[in-house]
């Protein structure tokens, strides 16, 4: 087999990237499933914006149904939403699915209550069919007429249509916005072997798919050059699927979730990460992937989970309490108890245990996760956490131990719904 593929994966694991688990096939056949204790190809994971292209083929199969068309003015769905603005009243569900809807951005708030009336509500900026804008609301609109149209939630209509035919989705489900609506722009959660196959009926290696719905996903609809994204998003889209050329394709959701195929080689991969450490992380764990997708892929690849170095000479022993001398946003107390093989630190009630000779599985309220650890440089310790649960989330712990007795700490967290109590800094006196 060619290198590429563990090169880059090697990579991913130097800048601090969490890969949850890579899965390939080629003719539907898999040749690459590794994964990271918890996760793995069979471990149902967020997917973020790969939901939109879900979305996307539940669209495209009630229009081959014929029940409803993509030239449809999105009003002529939702009248009860009244007297709108002349462009969202000219705005079609073609649009929507092209990204070249009226708005410039996302329209509601993840707090706020009226996601679906947001889209009708909220002043556009521009005509529609002109600009491409990355818009998770008007995915969220096309979820609403999906299951307006169905009497259903998504899945249910997608699942005689889609799942069941390739023996998917027992344990797939969408999370749903505020009034109840799958979250079809960034809500589905499924197991990566699922969205394998998924796959496989889009690159045409499983007949599951009708052909024109297949053709109308991958047709280049708009362009999405003016993104400021990596390389890999700014060739072209599709309806709510990445067309990095070459006639492949790509589903994309943040923190690194990837769905790819190439038809021509009959080739499908998935990948599931949190890259939300690494600034555009997501972005540049795609053009990585690329990269190596487009080669020969074989059977070795083997993922890992981020792990700071390790030198045992370097290490502090220290058994105690310790109490907060000054901070920001620390706890008043922080309980260690660590040496050169690990140990274990409370923060807010929440135990981190670790070993620095190999990774350490856990239950923490962030979800399922994996903590490594080691001991950088003379009494410095670095704590690496990846999380995943219905959100990704990570934690980066750096201790430093002095020989006056002062525990300095800082604990960053990352993740789209982390609280604060993981991102502060703190100095403790031990005891």
């Amino acid at each position: 087999m060619t290198d590429d593929l563990q090169r880059v994966l090697d990579r991913a694991h130097d800048a601090d990237i969490a890969i949850h688990s890579v899965t390939v096939s080629v003719d539907g056949d898999e040749i690459v499933d590794t994964a990271v204790t918890p996760w793995g190809s069979d471990v149902p994971h967020r997917m973020y914006s790969v939901s939109k292209s879900v979305t996307a083929v539940a669209i495209l199969l009630l229009a081959e149904e014929g029940r409803l068309s993509l030239r449809d003015p999105i009003m002529d769905h939702f009248p009860e939403m009244g007297r709108v603005h002349p462009w969202l009243a000219a705005t079609l569900i073609d649009d929507m699915l092209a990204m070249t809807g009226p708005h410039s951005r996302t329209t509601y708030g993840a707090q706020d209550d009226d996601w679906l009336e947001s889209y009708f509500r909220v002043p556009p900026t521009h005509r529609p069919g002109t600009l491409f804008t990355y818009d998770t609301s008007a995915s969220y609109v096309l979820s609403a007429l999906i299951e307006r149209l169905a009497g259903m939630p998504m899945l249910d209509y997608l699942r005689p249509r889609l799942l069941d035919p390739l023996g998917v989705g027992f344990g797939m489900r969408f999370l749903t916005g505020p009034e109840g609506i799958s979250h079809g722009g960034s809500g589905l959660i499924a197991a990566p072997r699922d969205m394998l196959r998924i796959a496989d009926s889009v690159t045409g290696t499983v007949a599951v798919l009708p052909e024109p719905v297949r053709d109308l996903l991958l047709e280049h609809r708009s362009d999405p050059g003016t993104q400021t994204w990596g390389a890999a998003l700014r060739h072209g889209y599709g309806r709510q699927i990445w067309l990095p050329g070459g006639g492949d394709w790509l589903m994309f959701g943040l923190g690194g979730q990837v769905v790819y195929g190439d038809p021509s080689r009959r080739l499908s991969a998935v990948v599931t990460a949190d890259t939300t450490v690494v600034d555009s992380g997501d972005q540049r764990l795609v053009d990585l992937l690329m990269t190596a997708l487009v080669g020969d892929v074989g059977g070795d690849a083997q993922v890992r989970p981020p792990s700071p170095p390790h030198e045992p000479v370097s290490a502090a022993t220290l058994h105690g309490v310790g109490t907060r001398v000054s901070g920001e946003g620390a706890p008043p107390r922080l309980r260690v108890l660590i040496d050169a093989t690990g140990g274990e630190i409370e923060i807010s009630g929440v135990a981190l245990r670790f070993d620095t000779t190999s990774p350490t599985v856990a239950t923490l309220p962030l979800g399922d996760a994996v903590i490594t650890a080691g001991w950088s440089s003379p009494g410095v310790l670095d704590v690496r956490v990846s999380a995943a649960a219905d959100d990704i989330a990570s934690v980066r712990v750096r201790l430093v131990a002095t020989d006056d007795g002062i525990l300095t700490v800082m604990s960053q967290g990352s993740g789209p719904e982390i609280g604060p109590e993981w991102t502060w800094r703190g100095s403790y006196r031990m005891s």
